[in-house]
Protein backbone atom coordinates (compact mmCIF):
# COMPACT_ATOMS: atom_id res chain seq x y z
CA UNK A 1 0.00 0.00 0.00
CA UNK A 2 1.44 3.22 -0.94
CA UNK A 3 1.45 6.29 1.13
CA UNK A 4 1.64 9.46 0.83
CA UNK A 5 4.38 11.58 3.19
CA UNK A 6 5.21 15.44 3.43
CA UNK A 7 7.76 16.60 1.51
CA UNK A 8 9.97 19.97 1.66
CA UNK A 9 9.54 23.32 -0.14
CA UNK A 10 9.72 22.85 -4.08
CA UNK A 11 8.14 25.85 -5.37
CA UNK A 12 10.24 28.96 -6.22
CA UNK A 13 8.32 32.24 -7.48
CA UNK A 14 9.46 34.73 -10.17
CA UNK A 15 9.00 38.05 -11.28
CA UNK A 16 6.78 37.54 -14.16
CA UNK A 17 5.83 33.66 -13.26
CA UNK A 18 5.11 31.39 -10.52
CA UNK A 19 7.29 28.33 -11.49
CA UNK A 20 6.02 25.27 -10.55
CA UNK A 21 8.70 22.24 -9.32
CA UNK A 22 6.06 20.29 -7.92
CA UNK A 23 7.15 16.93 -6.76
CA UNK A 24 6.93 13.86 -8.49
CA UNK A 25 5.79 10.24 -7.58
CA UNK A 26 6.55 7.13 -10.29
CA UNK A 27 5.87 3.59 -9.86
CA UNK A 28 7.78 1.38 -12.59
CA UNK A 29 7.25 -1.93 -13.51
CA UNK A 30 9.57 -4.08 -15.36
CA UNK A 31 8.26 -4.31 -18.70
CA UNK A 32 8.28 -8.47 -18.14
CA UNK A 33 5.89 -8.43 -15.61
CA UNK A 34 2.05 -8.77 -16.12
CA UNK A 35 -0.64 -5.91 -14.64
CA UNK A 36 -2.49 -6.84 -11.86
CA UNK A 37 -6.19 -7.47 -13.55
CA UNK A 38 -9.23 -7.68 -11.52
CA UNK A 39 -12.85 -9.12 -12.57
CA UNK A 40 -15.88 -7.10 -11.35
CA UNK A 41 -17.43 -10.23 -9.71
CA UNK A 42 -14.09 -9.79 -7.42
CA UNK A 43 -14.94 -6.35 -6.99
CA UNK A 44 -18.67 -7.26 -6.02
CA UNK A 45 -17.71 -9.83 -3.57
CA UNK A 46 -16.11 -7.10 -1.19
CA UNK A 47 -17.24 -4.97 1.36
CA UNK A 48 -17.88 -1.07 0.41
CA UNK A 49 -14.54 0.67 1.45
CA UNK A 50 -12.31 -2.38 0.43
CA UNK A 51 -13.93 -2.30 -2.58
CA UNK A 52 -13.06 1.29 -3.29
CA UNK A 53 -9.44 1.18 -2.08
CA UNK A 54 -8.99 -2.20 -4.19
CA UNK A 55 -10.26 -0.92 -7.24
CA UNK A 56 -8.33 2.29 -6.69
CA UNK A 57 -5.32 0.55 -6.37
CA UNK A 58 -6.15 -2.01 -9.26
CA UNK A 59 -6.31 1.36 -11.27
CA UNK A 60 -3.36 2.97 -10.36
CA UNK A 61 -1.04 -0.26 -11.76
CA UNK A 62 -2.76 -0.24 -14.78
CA UNK A 63 -2.70 3.41 -15.63
CA UNK A 64 1.02 3.22 -14.69
CA UNK A 65 1.63 0.11 -16.05
CA UNK A 66 3.99 -0.77 -19.58
CA UNK A 67 1.48 -3.22 -21.60
CA UNK A 68 3.71 -5.83 -23.50
CA UNK A 69 2.50 -7.44 -26.47
CA UNK A 70 1.60 -10.46 -24.83
CA UNK A 71 -0.86 -8.85 -22.93
CA UNK A 72 -2.51 -7.41 -25.92
CA UNK A 73 -0.76 -3.77 -26.32
CA UNK A 74 -0.84 -2.02 -29.63
CA UNK A 75 -2.63 -3.18 -32.26
CA UNK A 76 -1.96 -4.81 -36.34
CA UNK A 77 -0.38 -1.55 -37.71
CA UNK A 78 1.33 -3.62 -41.18
CA UNK A 79 4.53 -5.26 -41.31
CA UNK A 80 4.27 -6.36 -37.71
CA UNK A 81 4.64 -2.81 -36.67
CA UNK A 82 2.50 -2.37 -33.33
CA UNK A 83 2.48 1.52 -32.77
CA UNK A 84 1.68 4.11 -34.82
CA UNK A 85 1.81 8.02 -34.07
CA UNK A 86 -0.22 9.24 -37.18
CA UNK A 87 -3.65 7.53 -38.02
CA UNK A 88 -2.99 4.76 -40.95
CA UNK A 89 -6.21 4.57 -42.42
CA UNK A 90 -4.08 3.57 -45.83
CA UNK A 91 -3.53 0.71 -44.06
CA UNK A 92 -7.22 -1.28 -45.34
CA UNK A 93 -6.18 -5.04 -45.99
CA UNK A 94 -8.06 -7.58 -43.30
CA UNK A 95 -7.28 -7.04 -39.57
CA UNK A 96 -5.10 -3.73 -40.34
CA UNK A 97 -5.79 -0.48 -39.15
CA UNK A 98 -8.91 0.81 -41.37
CA UNK A 99 -10.63 -2.67 -40.60
CA UNK A 100 -9.76 -2.52 -36.95
CA UNK A 101 -13.10 -3.09 -34.97
CA UNK A 102 -14.18 -0.56 -33.22
CA UNK A 103 -13.39 2.06 -35.67
CA UNK A 104 -9.84 3.84 -34.50
CA UNK A 105 -9.33 7.53 -34.72
CA UNK A 106 -5.92 7.24 -33.93
CA UNK A 107 -2.65 5.10 -32.61
CA UNK A 108 -1.84 2.86 -30.62
CA UNK A 109 0.38 5.17 -29.74
CA UNK A 110 1.85 4.26 -26.30
CA UNK A 111 2.18 1.32 -23.76
CA UNK A 112 1.06 3.06 -20.60
CA UNK A 113 -1.72 5.72 -19.69
CA UNK A 114 1.19 7.54 -17.84
CA UNK A 115 3.39 7.71 -21.21
CA UNK A 116 1.30 10.40 -22.69
CA UNK A 117 0.00 11.69 -18.63
CA UNK A 118 3.56 12.78 -17.25
CA UNK A 119 3.52 16.56 -17.38
CA UNK A 120 4.65 17.71 -14.40
CA UNK A 121 4.48 13.83 -13.09
CA UNK A 122 1.82 10.94 -13.28
CA UNK A 123 -1.54 11.67 -13.60
CA UNK A 124 -0.74 15.17 -15.35
CA UNK A 125 -0.77 16.51 -18.70
CA UNK A 126 1.29 15.22 -21.82
CA UNK A 127 3.99 17.31 -23.59
CA UNK A 128 3.63 18.22 -26.99
CA UNK A 129 5.66 15.21 -28.38
CA UNK A 130 2.59 12.84 -27.10
CA UNK A 131 0.10 14.74 -28.60
CA UNK A 132 -2.72 12.65 -30.14
CA UNK A 133 -3.00 13.28 -33.86
CA UNK A 134 -6.44 11.96 -34.99
CA UNK A 135 -8.20 11.16 -38.63
CA UNK A 136 -11.96 11.04 -37.32
CA UNK A 137 -12.75 10.69 -41.16
CA UNK A 138 -10.31 7.87 -41.94
CA UNK A 139 -9.32 10.12 -44.85
CA UNK A 140 -6.14 8.99 -44.82
CA UNK A 141 -5.60 12.86 -45.80
CA UNK A 142 -2.96 14.68 -43.62
CA UNK A 143 -4.82 17.74 -44.06
CA UNK A 144 -7.30 16.71 -42.61
CA UNK A 145 -5.78 15.51 -39.31
CA UNK A 146 -6.42 17.33 -36.00
CA UNK A 147 -4.27 17.62 -33.20
CA UNK A 148 -5.03 16.40 -29.58
CA UNK A 149 -2.52 17.18 -26.27
CA UNK A 150 -2.92 14.94 -23.56
CA UNK A 151 -4.81 16.95 -20.80
CA UNK A 152 -3.97 16.31 -16.92
CA UNK A 153 -6.75 13.71 -15.23
CA UNK A 154 -6.50 15.78 -11.57
CA UNK A 155 -10.20 16.66 -10.02
CA UNK A 156 -12.22 14.17 -13.17
CA UNK A 157 -14.49 12.59 -10.70
CA UNK A 158 -15.67 16.17 -9.98
CA UNK A 159 -16.40 17.02 -13.28
CA UNK A 160 -18.35 14.39 -13.83
CA UNK A 161 -20.35 15.24 -10.68
CA UNK A 162 -21.35 18.53 -11.92
CA UNK A 163 -22.13 17.39 -15.25
CA UNK A 164 -24.41 14.64 -13.47
CA UNK A 165 -25.97 17.57 -11.44
CA UNK A 166 -26.34 20.09 -14.28
CA UNK A 167 -27.81 17.73 -16.72
CA UNK A 168 -30.41 17.08 -14.20
CA UNK A 169 -31.54 20.62 -13.76
CA UNK A 170 -31.44 21.65 -17.41
CA UNK A 171 -33.46 18.29 -18.17
CA UNK A 172 -35.87 19.26 -15.14
CA UNK A 173 -36.59 22.56 -16.72
CA UNK A 174 -37.44 21.21 -20.28
CA UNK A 175 -39.64 19.08 -18.80
CA UNK A 176 -41.75 21.48 -17.07
CA UNK A 177 -41.70 23.82 -19.88
CA UNK A 178 -43.18 20.85 -21.91
CA UNK A 179 -46.16 20.48 -18.85
CA UNK A 180 -47.07 24.35 -18.96
CA UNK A 181 -47.29 24.57 -22.62
CA UNK A 182 -49.19 21.38 -22.99
CA UNK A 183 -51.58 22.60 -20.40
CA UNK A 184 -51.62 26.36 -21.68
CA UNK A 185 -52.03 25.23 -25.22
CA UNK A 186 -49.51 27.91 -25.52
CA UNK A 187 -45.79 28.19 -26.59
CA UNK A 188 -43.63 28.19 -23.76
CA UNK A 189 -39.68 30.40 -23.88
CA UNK A 190 -37.25 28.49 -21.58
CA UNK A 191 -34.20 30.17 -20.59
CA UNK A 192 -32.46 27.31 -19.44
CA UNK A 193 -29.75 27.73 -16.46
CA UNK A 194 -27.74 25.69 -14.03
CA UNK A 195 -25.16 26.12 -11.61
CA UNK A 196 -25.65 29.84 -12.68
CA UNK A 197 -24.65 29.00 -16.36
CA UNK A 198 -26.57 30.27 -19.03
CA UNK A 199 -27.37 27.49 -21.59
CA UNK A 200 -29.62 29.72 -24.27
CA UNK A 201 -33.06 29.29 -24.70
CA UNK A 202 -35.66 26.68 -26.09
CA UNK A 203 -39.01 27.35 -27.37
CA UNK A 204 -41.69 24.72 -26.66
CA UNK A 205 -45.25 24.57 -28.89
CA UNK A 206 -48.12 23.20 -27.13
CA UNK A 207 -47.35 19.64 -28.79
CA UNK A 208 -44.35 18.86 -27.69
CA UNK A 209 -42.11 20.12 -30.23
CA UNK A 210 -38.82 21.48 -29.33
CA UNK A 211 -37.43 24.64 -31.05
CA UNK A 212 -33.17 24.06 -30.40
CA UNK A 213 -31.96 27.03 -32.66
CA UNK A 214 -30.91 29.39 -29.83
CA UNK A 215 -29.10 26.66 -27.82
CA UNK A 216 -25.82 28.11 -26.49
CA UNK A 217 -22.71 25.81 -26.16
CA UNK A 218 -24.77 22.22 -25.51
CA UNK A 219 -26.28 19.66 -27.79
CA UNK A 220 -29.93 19.04 -28.15
CA UNK A 221 -29.97 16.41 -25.53
CA UNK A 222 -29.15 18.88 -22.95
CA UNK A 223 -26.69 16.08 -22.03
CA UNK A 224 -23.50 18.11 -20.59
CA UNK A 225 -20.38 16.46 -21.53
CA UNK A 226 -17.44 17.63 -19.80
CA UNK A 227 -14.36 15.25 -20.86
CA UNK A 228 -12.64 16.08 -24.07
CA UNK A 229 -11.43 19.10 -25.88
CA UNK A 230 -14.69 19.16 -28.02
CA UNK A 231 -16.98 18.49 -24.57
CA UNK A 232 -18.30 15.44 -26.44
CA UNK A 233 -17.92 12.45 -23.79
CA UNK A 234 -20.23 12.39 -20.64
CA UNK A 235 -18.54 10.00 -18.43
CA UNK A 236 -14.94 8.89 -17.63
CA UNK A 237 -15.51 5.26 -18.02
CA UNK A 238 -16.45 5.58 -22.34
CA UNK A 239 -13.28 7.94 -21.64
CA UNK A 240 -11.17 4.88 -20.10
CA UNK A 241 -12.35 2.27 -22.43
CA UNK A 242 -12.18 4.64 -25.93
CA UNK A 243 -8.85 5.82 -24.78
CA UNK A 244 -7.35 2.20 -23.86
CA UNK A 245 -8.73 0.73 -26.96
CA UNK A 246 -7.13 4.15 -29.70
CA UNK A 247 -3.80 5.25 -27.58
CA UNK A 248 -2.97 1.82 -25.96
CA UNK A 249 -4.31 -0.90 -28.49
CA UNK A 250 -5.79 -2.57 -25.32
CA UNK A 251 -9.49 -3.58 -26.43
CA UNK A 252 -11.88 -4.04 -23.52
CA UNK A 253 -14.82 -7.01 -23.92
CA UNK A 254 -17.02 -4.37 -23.28
CA UNK A 255 -16.13 -2.80 -26.24
CA UNK A 256 -15.57 -5.58 -28.51
CA UNK A 257 -17.24 -8.55 -26.65
CA UNK A 258 -15.41 -11.71 -25.16
CA UNK A 259 -12.95 -13.79 -26.99
CA UNK A 260 -13.03 -10.76 -29.96
CA UNK A 261 -9.43 -9.66 -31.18
CA UNK A 262 -10.99 -6.36 -32.64
CA UNK A 263 -7.52 -4.92 -33.85
CA UNK A 264 -5.44 -7.49 -35.47
CA UNK A 265 -3.02 -8.17 -32.34
CA UNK A 266 -3.61 -11.82 -31.53
CA UNK A 267 -4.96 -11.31 -28.17
CA UNK A 268 -8.54 -11.01 -26.87
CA UNK A 269 -10.18 -10.25 -23.48
CA UNK A 270 -6.85 -7.36 -22.64
CA UNK A 271 -9.14 -5.55 -20.44
CA UNK A 272 -12.02 -6.85 -18.22
CA UNK A 273 -15.18 -5.24 -17.06
CA UNK A 274 -13.09 -4.85 -13.92
CA UNK A 275 -10.19 -3.51 -14.89
CA UNK A 276 -12.36 -1.01 -16.42
CA UNK A 277 -13.90 -0.06 -13.46
CA UNK A 278 -10.74 0.42 -11.37
CA UNK A 279 -9.64 2.36 -13.69
CA UNK A 280 -12.57 4.34 -14.02
CA UNK A 281 -12.05 4.72 -9.57
CA UNK A 282 -8.88 5.50 -10.20
CA UNK A 283 -9.14 8.33 -12.40
CA UNK A 284 -12.46 9.64 -10.72
CA UNK A 285 -10.19 10.09 -7.09
CA UNK A 286 -7.73 11.60 -8.45
CA UNK A 287 -7.06 14.65 -6.07
CA UNK A 288 -8.20 18.27 -6.68
CA UNK A 289 -5.71 20.92 -8.04
CA UNK A 290 -4.20 23.36 -5.63
CA UNK A 291 -2.97 27.00 -5.80
CA UNK A 292 1.77 28.12 -4.95
CA UNK A 293 -0.29 29.75 -1.76
CA UNK A 294 -1.70 26.92 -0.40
CA UNK A 295 1.46 24.92 -0.62
CA UNK A 296 2.86 27.40 1.07
CA UNK A 297 0.85 27.50 3.72
CA UNK A 298 1.30 23.96 4.37
CA UNK A 299 5.07 23.87 4.36
CA UNK A 300 5.19 22.39 0.62
CA UNK A 301 6.50 25.06 -1.18
CA UNK A 302 8.55 28.18 -0.63
CA UNK A 303 7.16 30.55 1.34
CA UNK A 304 5.50 33.80 -1.10
CA UNK A 305 6.60 37.26 -0.34
CA UNK A 306 4.09 40.46 0.60
CA UNK A 307 4.79 41.56 -3.02
CA UNK A 308 4.14 38.16 -4.64
CA UNK A 309 0.49 37.66 -2.88
CA UNK A 310 0.07 41.26 -4.02
CA UNK A 311 0.88 40.50 -7.30
CA UNK A 312 -1.36 37.31 -7.47
CA UNK A 313 -4.62 39.03 -5.72
CA UNK A 314 -4.42 41.87 -7.72
CA UNK A 315 -3.98 39.57 -11.13
CA UNK A 316 -7.31 37.46 -9.41
CA UNK A 317 -8.99 40.73 -9.62
CA UNK A 318 -8.01 41.47 -13.36
CA UNK A 319 -8.80 37.90 -14.25
CA UNK A 320 -12.55 38.99 -13.44
CA UNK A 321 -12.39 42.50 -14.86
CA UNK A 322 -10.96 41.77 -17.76
CA UNK A 323 -14.01 39.12 -18.55
CA UNK A 324 -12.06 36.06 -18.33
CA UNK A 325 -14.52 34.75 -15.69
CA UNK A 326 -17.30 34.78 -17.84
CA UNK A 327 -16.16 31.79 -19.54
CA UNK A 328 -13.94 30.45 -16.77
CA UNK A 329 -15.88 30.66 -14.18
CA UNK A 330 -13.93 30.39 -11.07
CA UNK A 331 -15.60 27.80 -9.23
CA UNK A 332 -18.94 25.78 -9.30
CA UNK A 333 -20.59 23.56 -6.41
CA UNK A 334 -22.05 20.15 -5.96
CA UNK A 335 -24.90 18.99 -4.13
CA UNK A 336 -23.89 15.95 -3.45
CA UNK A 337 -20.32 15.03 -3.69
CA UNK A 338 -20.44 11.11 -3.83
CA UNK A 339 -19.56 9.51 -7.02
CA UNK A 340 -20.61 6.06 -7.97
CA UNK A 341 -19.69 4.05 -10.68
CA UNK A 342 -21.88 3.05 -12.67
CA UNK A 343 -23.48 6.63 -11.99
CA UNK A 344 -26.46 7.25 -10.08
CA UNK A 345 -27.85 9.09 -13.02
CA UNK A 346 -28.76 6.85 -16.73
CA UNK A 347 -27.44 9.62 -18.73
CA UNK A 348 -24.29 8.75 -17.32
CA UNK A 349 -23.75 5.17 -17.28
CA UNK A 350 -24.18 2.62 -20.11
CA UNK A 351 -27.54 1.04 -20.34
CA UNK A 352 -25.80 -1.31 -23.35
CA UNK A 353 -22.18 -1.88 -23.75
CA UNK A 354 -20.90 -0.98 -26.91
CA UNK A 355 -20.25 -4.94 -27.67
CA UNK A 356 -24.13 -5.04 -27.24
CA UNK A 357 -23.81 -6.71 -23.29
CA UNK A 358 -25.97 -5.54 -20.44
CA UNK A 359 -24.04 -4.04 -17.71
CA UNK A 360 -26.00 -6.10 -14.72
CA UNK A 361 -25.72 -9.59 -16.24
CA UNK A 362 -21.82 -8.64 -16.17
CA UNK A 363 -21.83 -7.48 -12.87
CA UNK A 364 -21.81 -3.65 -13.31
CA UNK A 365 -25.26 -2.26 -11.49
CA UNK A 366 -25.96 0.80 -9.34
CA UNK A 367 -27.05 -1.38 -6.55
CA UNK A 368 -23.40 -2.76 -6.55
CA UNK A 369 -21.90 0.87 -7.47
CA UNK A 370 -18.85 1.41 -6.09
CA UNK A 371 -18.77 4.89 -4.24
CA UNK A 372 -16.70 7.41 -2.68
CA UNK A 373 -17.39 10.97 -1.02
CA UNK A 374 -14.94 13.52 -2.71
CA UNK A 375 -14.62 15.20 0.26
CA UNK A 376 -13.39 12.88 2.43
CA UNK A 377 -11.98 9.85 0.31
CA UNK A 378 -9.82 11.20 -1.78
CA UNK A 379 -6.34 8.54 -0.96
CA UNK A 380 -3.84 10.91 -2.72
CA UNK A 381 -2.32 13.79 -0.85
CA UNK A 382 -2.64 13.21 2.75
CA UNK A 383 -0.05 15.37 4.11
CA UNK A 384 1.37 14.03 7.38
CA UNK A 385 2.59 16.46 9.49
CA UNK A 386 5.38 16.79 12.22
CA UNK A 387 2.73 17.40 15.27
CA UNK A 388 0.80 14.22 13.87
CA UNK A 389 -1.97 15.91 12.20
CA UNK A 390 -2.87 15.17 8.99
CA UNK A 391 -3.84 17.57 6.13
CA UNK A 392 -6.45 15.78 3.53
CA UNK A 393 -5.03 18.10 0.51
CA UNK A 394 -6.99 15.73 -2.21
CA UNK A 395 -10.09 15.99 -0.58
CA UNK A 396 -12.56 19.00 -1.93
CA UNK A 397 -13.12 21.46 0.44
CA UNK A 398 -16.80 22.54 1.18
CA UNK A 399 -18.93 24.93 2.19
CA UNK A 400 -20.94 25.57 5.31
CA UNK A 401 -23.63 23.91 3.32
CA UNK A 402 -21.80 20.72 2.77
CA UNK A 403 -21.39 21.70 -1.00
CA UNK A 404 -18.13 20.46 -2.35
CA UNK A 405 -16.72 23.73 -3.62
CA UNK A 406 -14.84 22.95 -7.00
CA UNK A 407 -12.58 25.69 -8.47
CA UNK A 408 -12.18 24.74 -12.02
CA UNK A 409 -12.37 28.14 -13.79
CA UNK A 410 -14.69 26.55 -16.35
CA UNK A 411 -18.65 26.78 -17.43
CA UNK A 412 -18.78 23.01 -18.84
CA UNK A 413 -20.13 24.95 -22.17
CA UNK A 414 -18.64 24.63 -25.64
CA UNK A 415 -17.60 28.41 -27.50
CA UNK A 416 -16.92 29.39 -30.46
CA UNK A 417 -13.07 30.72 -30.20
CA UNK A 418 -12.54 31.92 -33.64
CA UNK A 419 -10.92 31.01 -37.10
CA UNK A 420 -7.53 31.04 -35.70
CA UNK A 421 -8.40 28.02 -33.60
CA UNK A 422 -10.62 26.53 -36.31
CA UNK A 423 -10.12 23.31 -37.04
CA UNK A 424 -9.96 21.09 -40.54
CA UNK A 425 -12.41 19.38 -40.05
CA UNK A 426 -15.75 19.28 -37.30
CA UNK A 427 -14.64 16.13 -36.10
CA UNK A 428 -17.85 15.82 -33.89
CA UNK A 429 -20.48 18.01 -35.71
CA UNK A 430 -20.39 21.00 -32.76
CA UNK A 431 -18.49 23.50 -35.14
CA UNK A 432 -15.31 23.68 -35.99
CA UNK A 433 -14.17 26.24 -33.71
CA UNK A 434 -16.08 25.39 -30.83
CA UNK A 435 -14.16 23.84 -27.63
CA UNK A 436 -15.11 23.29 -24.55
CA UNK A 437 -13.86 25.92 -21.99
CA UNK A 438 -10.83 24.22 -20.41
CA UNK A 439 -10.33 24.11 -16.83
CA UNK A 440 -7.57 26.37 -15.82
CA UNK A 441 -6.67 24.45 -12.08
CA UNK A 442 -3.53 23.04 -12.72
CA UNK A 443 -2.40 25.44 -15.65
CA UNK A 444 0.36 26.76 -14.07
CA UNK A 445 1.78 23.30 -14.11
CA UNK A 446 0.76 22.09 -17.65
CA UNK A 447 2.45 24.02 -20.50
CA UNK A 448 2.24 24.50 -23.60
CA UNK A 449 -1.28 25.28 -23.68
CA UNK A 450 -4.66 24.82 -25.96
CA UNK A 451 -6.24 21.86 -27.88
CA UNK A 452 -2.78 21.21 -29.89
CA UNK A 453 -0.56 22.30 -27.54
CA UNK A 454 0.30 25.42 -30.40
CA UNK A 455 0.46 28.21 -26.95
CA UNK A 456 3.71 27.81 -25.46
CA UNK A 457 2.65 30.27 -23.12
CA UNK A 458 0.20 31.73 -20.78
CA UNK A 459 0.44 34.50 -22.70
CA UNK A 460 0.00 33.10 -26.37
CA UNK A 461 -3.16 31.24 -24.99
CA UNK A 462 -4.74 34.23 -24.24
CA UNK A 463 -3.72 35.90 -27.91
CA UNK A 464 -5.04 32.73 -29.15
CA UNK A 465 -8.43 33.76 -28.23
CA UNK A 466 -11.06 35.44 -31.00
CA UNK A 467 -14.55 34.79 -31.55
CA UNK A 468 -16.51 34.44 -28.04
CA UNK A 469 -13.28 34.96 -26.43
CA UNK A 470 -12.55 38.28 -28.48
CA UNK A 471 -13.48 41.15 -26.03
CA UNK A 472 -11.50 39.15 -22.87
CA UNK A 473 -8.17 39.24 -25.22
CA UNK A 474 -8.62 42.41 -26.30
CA UNK A 475 -9.30 43.86 -22.31
CA UNK A 476 -6.07 41.74 -21.62
CA UNK A 477 -3.98 43.21 -24.53
CA UNK A 478 -4.93 46.78 -23.21
CA UNK A 479 -3.16 46.02 -19.46
CA UNK A 480 0.26 47.89 -18.84
CA UNK A 481 2.86 45.56 -18.31
CA UNK A 482 2.89 45.02 -14.96
CA UNK A 483 -1.07 44.53 -14.96
CA UNK A 484 -0.44 41.56 -17.39
CA UNK A 485 2.35 40.11 -15.44
CA UNK A 486 0.07 39.98 -12.20
CA UNK A 487 -3.08 38.28 -14.86
CA UNK A 488 -0.49 35.82 -15.36
CA UNK A 489 0.75 35.70 -11.99
CA UNK A 490 -2.56 34.94 -10.65
CA UNK A 491 -2.86 31.97 -13.57
CA UNK A 492 0.47 30.38 -12.58
CA UNK A 493 -0.62 30.19 -8.88
CA UNK A 494 -2.87 27.30 -10.43
CA UNK A 495 -1.05 24.24 -9.88
CA UNK A 496 -1.06 20.39 -9.34
CA UNK A 497 0.38 18.61 -6.51
CA UNK A 498 1.01 14.98 -5.65
CA UNK A 499 3.05 14.02 -2.70
CA UNK A 500 5.77 11.37 -3.18
CA UNK A 501 4.40 8.19 -2.39
CA UNK A 502 6.69 4.89 -0.85
CA UNK A 503 6.01 1.59 -1.00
Amino acid sequence: MKTNQQQPPASKYGTLLLSTVMLCAFSTLSSAENAEHISQAELNKMPAKQAFKTAFEVGDELFEHPFTAAEGVGANVGQGIRFTLIPRADLDDEQQWAQHLPKRVTGPNAQSCDACHSLPFGDGAGKVMMNNIRDPLHSADPSKFISRQPPHIFGLGALQLLAEEMTVVLQQQLQQAKSQAASSGKTVQLALRAKQIDFGTLSVASDGTVDNRKLQGISADLLIKPIEWKGITSNIRAFVRDAGHNELGMQSTEIVGDNVDGDGDGVVNEFSVGDITAMVIYQAAQPRPTTVQELASLGLAEPLTARQQQQISSGETLFATSGCSSCHTPQLLIDNPLYSEPSRNKHFRDQQFPAGQDPIEQGLSVQQAITFDLTKDMPDNIIQHTDGTKTHLGNFQTNASGQAIVRLFADLKRHDMGQGLAESIDEAGTGAANFITKELWGVGSTAPYLHDGRATTLDEAILWHGGEGLAAKQQYQSLVLADKQALLAFLNNLVLYKAEEEE
